[in-house]
C-alpha cells in the first residue's frame, strides 16, 4: 500500500510543473458617460455579473472602474460590453 501511495503522490509531482495557474490581472476602465452618483451602482453590478471577475471599485468621481479579473476566464472586451449594454461605454485606461 506504501509503494501504491509513494508512486500516485510522484506521479501527482511530475505533472505539476505543467499545471497552468490562472493569472489575475486588473485593468482600469474610462467610464466617462457616468452623471450621477448612482451610476457606479449600475456599471459595478454589470461588470460583477461577468463570469471570472472578482473585484471591482468605481469611482463616480474618477468617472473610472477598476477591475479586478481572471484573464485565463475572460477577455478584457467582455468587460467594455458589459458597461456597455448597461448603458456606459467604457474604453481601457492606458496609464
Amino acid at each position: 500500500m506504501k509503494t501504491l501511495l509513494s508512486c500516485f503522490i510522484s506521479a501527482v509531482l511530475l505533472t505539476l510543473p505543467n499545471v497552468v495557474f490562472a493569472a489575475s490581472k486588473t485593468i482600469t476602465l474610462d467610464v466617462p458617460g457616468m452623471t450621477c452618483e448612482l451610476c457606479p451602482i449600475t456599471i459595478k453590478k454589470a461588470l460583477q455579473k461577468v463570469g471570472g471577475v472578482s473585484k471591482v471599485d468605481v469611482s463616480f468621481e474618477k468617472k473610472e472602474a477598476v477591475v479586478t479579473f481572471d484573464d485565463s476566464k475572460i477577455k478584457v472586451e467582455a468587460l467594455t460590453k458589459a458597461t456597455g449594454n448597461a448603458g456606459y461605454p467604457s474604453t481601457v485606461k492606458v496609464n
